[in-house]
C-alpha cells in the first residue's frame, strides 16, 4: 500500500498562537468545531475513513504536570525548555499534515497519592519519607531496610496485610535490577486523576480536538499508570506484571498493541522521550520482533517533538534516550522530524 502522494502539506490555521504553549487555558470546543468544519471544506479535507493509507500519531503523555514548567514534573530537557518547544512543534505537525493524519492516540499518565513510586509509600526508621525527585530506591536498600514500605498504606493498597506489601515492595525491586529497568525513582506527585496537572496541555488539546472534528476521526485516549503496585512508563505495559508468588498484578495491553500494528504508519513522540516515550517504543518494538521485523519500518519516531528527563544537579537521561533510539533506528524504525515533508519520509512502501 502506498500513501496518497497527492495530500500536500496545509498551513497553520490564524487561530493558532504559539505564544500561549507555556500556559493552562480553556479550549474553546464549540466554536473550534465551526472552525475545522470551514477549514476542512475550504482544503477538501476528506473524513478519516476514507483514507486509503492509514497513520496513527501517538503523542505520549503530553499532559499539563510534563508540558508546563510550573507543573510538577515538568520535561525540561537540557534546554530548559524542552517540553513546550516540543509541544510547539507538535502541534504545527499536526495542523500541517491534517490530512494525513488518520487517527490521533494520545496517551494519559493517570495516578493516585497512593502509589509505589510516591513518597507516602516509603518510610526510614525515622518516619521520614523519601525526597521526590531526588531519591532512587534500590534493591540493596530495600534488603537492608534503609527504606520501607509505610504501614499506613497498607489498609488502602492491600487491606492491611503489611507484611504482604513490604514482601512485594523487595520482589519489585528485584524485578527492576534482574530486567534491567531503571531502579525505582520516587516521584513528585503527578498526573493526579481529577487534577489539572492530569490534562492534555491545552495548545495540543485544542489541535488534536480541531484533527478530531476536520476529519471526523474520534481521538483514542489510552489510559495508564493507575496500578498502585508499578510503574508504567510504557503504555503498552507496566514494569512488573506479576507479584512475589508469580501471581498476576497486572497485564499487557494487547488490544492497542494490536491496534497499532493494524496502521500503515505509526507515529510516536511526547514526553519524556527518556521514560514513558523510550519504553512504550521498546515494548512496541519487542513485539515486532515476534510477529515479523520488518514492521520496524512502519515506525516513525518524532524526534524534535521530545525531551529526556534531566534534573539539574541530581541526574540527567539524555544519553540513555539518545541509546534507546539508536537502538530503534538500528531496529528498523525511523527517526524523523516535524518539519520534514511527510510523502518524502523513508519506507512509506509498506
Amino acid at each position: 500500500m502506498i500513501m496518497e502522494m497527492s495530500k500536500q502539506e496545509l498551513g497553520i490555521p490564524d487561530f493558532f498562537d504559539k505564544t500561549k504553549a507555556d500556559q493552562v487555558w480553556r479550549v474553546p470546543y464549540q466554536k473550534l468545531a465551526v472552525d475545522a468544519r470551514t477549514w476542512a471544506k475550504k482544503n477538501n479535507i476528506k473524513p478519516a475513513a476514507k483514507d486509503q493509507f492509514k497513520m496513527c500519531l501517538v503523542p505520549i503523555d503530553m499532559q499539563n504536570t510534563f508540558c508546563l514548567s510550573d507543573f510538577e514534573l515538568f520535561v525540561g530537557g537540557q534546554t530548559g525548555t524542552g517540553a513546550i518547544d516540543d509541544n510547539i512543534r507538535l502541534c504545527e505537525f499536526i495542523y500541517r499534515n491534517l490530512n494525513s493524519i488518520t487517527e490521533i492516540n494520545p496517551t494519559m499518565d493517570t495516578h493516585t497519592a497512593m502509589q509505589i513510586f510516591h513518597e507516602v509509600f516509603w518510610v526510614n526508621d525515622k518516619g521520614e519519607h523519601p525526597i521526590p525527585a531526588q531519591t532512587i530506591i534500590t534493591l540493596e536498600d530495600g534488603e537492608r531496610g534503609v527504606w520501607k514500605v509505610n504501614p499506613a498504606v497498607a489498609n488502602s493498597i492491600v487491606g492491611g496485610n503489611y507484611m504482604a506489601l513490604q514482601r512485594f515492595a523487595l520482589h519489585y525491586l528485584k524485578v527492576l535490577t534482574d530486567g534491567g529497568k531503571y531502579p525505582l525513582m520516587i516521584w513528585p506527585y503527578h498526573a493526579i486523576l481529577g487534577g489539572i496537572g492530569h490534562a492534555l496541555v491545552p495548545l495540543l488539546e485544542e489541535a488534536i480536538f480541531f484533527q478530531n472534528i476536520a476529519r471526523n476521526a474520534q481521538t483514542g485516549f489510552e489510559i495508564k499508570g493507575g496500578n498502585p503496585l508499578t510503574e508504567n512508563y510504557s503504555v503498552l505495559r507496566p514494569e512488573v506484571l506479576d507479584d512475589d508468588k508469580g501471581r498476576p498484578i497486572a497485564q499487557k495491553n494487547a488490544r492497542f498493541i494490536k491496534k497499532l500494528l493494524d496502521f500503515d504508519a505509526v507515529v510516536i513522540t511526547g514526553q519524556a522521550k527518556s521514560h514513558c516515550v523510550a519504553w512504550t517504543i521498546a515494548d512496541l518494538l519487542d513485539e515486532i520482533v515476534t510477529k515479523d521485523p520488518k514492521l520496524a519500518k512502519k515506525v516513525y519516531l518524532l524526534e524534535d517533538c521530545t525531551s529526556p528527563v534531566v534534573i539539574p544537579g541530581v541526574i540527567d537521561f539524555t544519553a540513555q534516550a539518545d541509546e534507546a533510539f539508536e537502538r530503534f533506528q538500528n531496529a528498523g524504525m525511523n527517526i524523523v522530524k516535524s518539519t520534514d515533508k511527510v510523502k518524502d519520509w523513508p519506507d512509506l512502501n509498506l
